[in-house]
């Protein structure tokens, strides 16, 4: 019994866990400047717009180790 309670909690930590990481996801992406740009593709024609561009957070792909862990755990 008490093994599955905390089986079930670990999922549920795991589900709330990837919510947060998708809404932090989805602000950033809101918020970037490249979304209110005529053409996003496009390269930027002085270095003040892509000073403005990139000033944004940028997304770092997670460490080896933590991917890893992930895909162990999926």
């Amino acid at each position: 019994m008490k093994t599955t309670v905390w089986r079930v909690a670990g999922k549920l930590a795991d589900a709330v866990r990837e919510m947060n990481e998708a809404q932090r996801l989805m602000l950033v992406l809101q918020t970037a400047m490249d979304r209110h740009v005529e053409d996003p593709g496009a390269a930027p024609d002085t270095y003040d717009e892509f000073l403005v561009r990139t000033s944004g957070v940028l997304l770092h792909e997670p460490p080896a180790r933590k991917r890893i862990r992930k895909a162990r755990r999926d």
